[in-house]
């Protein structure tokens, strides 16, 4: 049953799509329009579905979901028609005369697959890219935010063109189904254990896919840099949603003397930003579930570690405080695994040479941050390492730049999106080449082959 439904979905939408419905931009601009529309005036109902799955503040809902969609969506309506400008090429003087160029095709349709996190942006970020290319798209939000996914379900059909948009609610079942069924471009948000999953399914019908998973993304801090700042914009990003976020900051690497003043500083921050008992703060959220509850606590029963901060925890309410760890050991089960909670783990280090070192003997991250104030020390890590971005002196802030690619590498994703580059995933770039026929100059190049034109051929081939 659950099969079948999904093949109809999956029908229904490619018979839409092969009807030319989606490809006038007037099409695409007036769904985008409409996405826009549906996110302001349900602002608030969509931030209370955010409250119920993740005790999500209002404002934080705004900044991070409903607030960052509306720019998404600005940003792209007001590049959209230089985007999708045919962008001449120049031809080679042997094919002269002829003209070439690249022209923008969209897919056909898409399946994006958004996880719990943020379940409102990681769901719509994608679709604003896959409307804006002119595809139909079905939407498979995560059964972990069933506030949220309902929300979608319930209003994405009334403001999008639901012969082109569909959403498909459920779990594990449901997702394989859709899976199962043949799509032009899959797009997933998530860990690499199901990452694995969707593209060895999209394997069978190659299927092109995007990545967009996690890992842990470091924040270097030297010595030298404004230590009281670094520290509270390392725990906006840390603790923001719980930590429940791919791009937050998931362990410091602290060289030489920062580090105890790193640690004093983030204890003071937290306790800034959330009060004495972050417990009562309406600031601060929650864990999704227990099953992800139960894993952070296991990961803080390290004796070796010492408790800089934090560590109370209530199950019932899935409350873990914003926690900083001192004297992490490198090979702790807090530094094997995406942290993905609000549990923040300071490894000391001598120098650059050591945190470079960290770092690239691990997994590619999805970011890394540092805070510095050498030239030198930035270019280094510009140069000696590897990530999906790069950030100084900030962390998450490279999401809300709409210009900048939004992507992982290795382990933590394949593929980019966001602005321009969403266009670039859900297009197909086609080359044309129009050459005409009342000159030939191509005569040369045809049978039978002489002395003369061999001789010919080799100068100017």
């Amino acid at each position: 049953m659950v099969t079948s439904a999904s093949a109809l979905t999956s029908s229904r939408l490619r018979a839409t799509f092969a009807s030319g419905r989606t490809r006038p931009v007037s099409w695409r601009k007036a769904q985008l329009r409409a996405l826009r529309d549906l996110l302001t005036d349900h602002q608030q109902e969509f931030a209370a579905a955010l409250h119920t799955d993740l005790g999500k503040n209002g404002t934080e809902a705004h900044v991070t979901e409903t607030g960052f969609l509306v720019n998404e969506i600005d940003h792209t309506l007001r590049h959209l028609d230089r985007w999708l400008r045919p962008r001449r090429v120049p031809v080679p003087l042997t094919l002269a005369p002829a003209r070439a160029r690249t022209i923008r095709e969209p897919l056909g349709v898409v399946l994006i697959i958004s996880p719990w996190n943020y379940p409102l942006q990681l769901a719509l970020a994608p679709l604003v890219g896959a409307l804006a290319a002119g595809n139909c798209a079905v939407v498979k939000p995560s059964e972990l935010a069933p506030a949220t996914s309902a929300a979608l379900a319930r209003l994405l059909p009334l403001a999008l063109d639901p012969e082109a948009v569909a959403v498909v609610e459920g779990g594990v079942a449901e997702t394989t189904a859709l899976l199962d069924e043949p799509f032009d471009h899959i797009f997933y948000t998530g860990n690499g254990t199901v990452g694995r999953i969707v593209m060895a399914a999209a394997a069978r019908r190659l299927t092109p896919v995007t990545l967009e998973l996690g890992g842990k993304s470091p924040a270097v801090v030297e010595p030298g840099t404004d230590l009281a700042a670094a520290a509270r914009r390392i725990a906006w990003g840390k603790f923001m949603n719980a930590g429940q976020t791919c791009v937050a900051p998931d362990y410091v690497l602290a060289i030489g003397e920062a580090a105890d003043g790193i640690e004093r500083h983030l204890a003071t921050a937290v306790r800034e930003m959330y009060g004495t008992d972050p417990a009562t703060s309406p600031d601060y959220g929650r864990i999704v579930d227990e099953r992800h509850f139960d894993r952070l606590l296991g990961l803080l029963k390290d004796d070796s570690a010492r408790l800089v901060t934090g560590g109370e925890h209530d199950r019932t309410t899935r409350y873990l405080a914003p926690t900083v760890l001192a004297d992490v050991d490198p090979d702790a089960p807090v530094m094997r695994e995406e942290i993905f909670g609000p549990i923040l783990p300071v490894v000391r280090v001598p120098d650059l040479d050591a945190a470079i070192a960290f770092v690239t003997a691990r997994d590619k991250p999805l970011a890394l941050y540092a805070f510095t104030a050498s030239r030198r020390s930035k270019l280094r890590l510009s140069t000696e390492t590897s990530s999906g971005a790069l950030a100084f002196g900030i962390p998450n802030a490279h999401l809300t730049v709409p210009g900048l690619p939004f992507g992982g590498v290795g382990e933590s994703g394949l593929g980019r999106y966001h602005g321009p580059h969403s266009l670039d995933t859900f297009s197909h770039t086609k080359a044309v080449l129009d050459k005409p026929l009342f000159l030939d100059p191509l005569r040369i190049v045809y049978p039978p082959y002489t002395a003369w034109k061999d001789r010919l051929l080799r100068r100017i081939l």
